[in-house]
């Protein structure tokens, strides 16, 4: 599993997988949370950093993603610190120097102005979107024309921390819409199937959190909601 396991285990002292009872904002009970919002301290922005930095360095020796991305995106506002810890990451775990930006929600009418902040896309870029987790796509939907009209750049890919593999508007998964609509591939840092099986009567710190009775919950939650 590599930096996987070691990533699960980091979201759940970290307070952001959580495991009990829970509401989305769709209305779904669901028996696990994802919440990025919780991360709070530099030790964790730098370890999250590093295992963003690990899938994309993954995904490049396997030829998934192109060699030559020029800037690492984080949409407004959770992706922007993912953007930065994972630029940092990549410069000093992988010895890659990589450019980075992102949006504001409103534009800036003085100083510099406009939307965007960092590195100056130029047309022909090739970008990687790095954001905390999909749903329904919305993020992506909303910041897409926001990168296509400060240049003419090439979406290279999505990079999320967790794949929760639901529906998104209709029969198919938020990521199967966002790659069938925009040609966009997503890669997660891990699956919700991969939580389960990985962690299923694990102990963290004294405790298990993914048990028989929470298993058969997760299961019953993917049936119902997920695209397996």
């Amino acid at each position: 599993m590599g930096y996987k396991k070691q990533f699960m285990e980091f979201m759940v002292r970290s307070g952001v997988l959580t495991f009990g009872d829970f509401t989305t904002k769709s209305g779904r009970k669901t028996p696990y949370f994802v919440n990025t919002g919780n991360y709070k301290t530099g030790a964790q922005a730098d370890k999250l950093g590093h295992f963003y930095a690990s899938c994309i360095a993954e995904n490049m020796k396997n030829g998934n993603i192109d060699q030559g991305v020029a800037a690492l995106f984080g949409p407004a506002y959770k992706g922007i610190p993912i953007s930065v810890a994972t630029a940092i990451a990549m410069s000093r775990d992988f010895s890659r120097d990589m450019n980075y930006c992102f949006n504001r929600k409103e534009e800036k009418d003085h100083g510099e102005g406009g939307k965007m902040v960092g590195y100056k896309l130029q047309d022909g870029d090739s970008v990687l979107i790095v954001e905390d987790v999909i749903t329904a796509g919305t993020a992506v939907r909303e910041t897409l024309p926001q990168l296509m009209a400060a240049a003419k750049v090439k979406v290279e890919g999505l990079i999320i921390s967790v794949d929760r593999m639901e529906r998104g508007q209709g029969e198919k998964t938020a990521i199967q819409e966002i790659e069938e609509e925009f040609g966009i591939k997503t890669y997660p840092l891990v699956t919700v199937r991969e939580i389960i099986d990985t962690m299923y009567n694990v102990e963290i710190d004294g405790k298990i959190v993914i048990n028989d009775e929470m298993k058969e919950r997760m299961e019953g939650y993917l049936a119902q909601y997920c695209v397996l």
